[in-house]
């Protein structure tokens, strides 16, 4: 998945087991999904506590996170009531919607590549950000790309 691509709608299980569509979630605005490798793992809680400490920022810039990992939504219920990120998890638990952004690994005891993608109403992807490394990045970038949209 590229700037430019148009994401097609899928429906995942959040934390709470209540099935969500991308769709849904555009109908309130950009979309910046972020999938992580593993719930509870220490790169994985400060890139998601990143997200969530920025919440008011997101707020200004009409962006909505929403993460995603192949974890099951057991484990992403744990995940957010330990760190109350007060945004959804959604459970790719089978990998498909991984599959589809490119970011499912081949081999490897970690499902899921770090990616995250901004993603406007239209379903369009107008952000792609990639970092396995620093965890920050991806809320950053992806508050720079929400600001540029709004301001253009």
């Amino acid at each position: 998945m590229r700037v430019g691509d148009k994401v097609e709608d899928f429906e995942l299980p959040d934390e709470t087991g209540t099935r969500r569509k991308l769709s849904e979630f555009l109908s309130e605005g950009p979309v910046v999904l972020f999938f992580y490798p593993a719930a509870m793992t220490y790169g994985c809680t400060k890139e998601s506590c990143h997200f969530r400490d920025l919440a008011a920022e997101f707020k200004e810039a009409g962006g909505q996170r929403v993460g995603i990992s192949a974890d099951t939504v057991e484990k992403q219920k744990q995940f957010s009531e330990k760190h109350g990120f007060g945004y959804p998890l959604l459970s790719d638990s089978d990998g498909t919607v991984a599959k589809q952004f490119g970011v499912k690994r081949a081999i490897s005891v970690l499902k899921t590549k770090r990616a995250t993608f901004v993603i406007d109403t239209d379903r369009r992807v107008i952000g792609v950000i990639n970092s396995e490394v620093n965890m920050n990045t991806h809320a950053d970038k992806a508050l720079e790309i929400l600001r540029a949209r709004s301001t253009s």
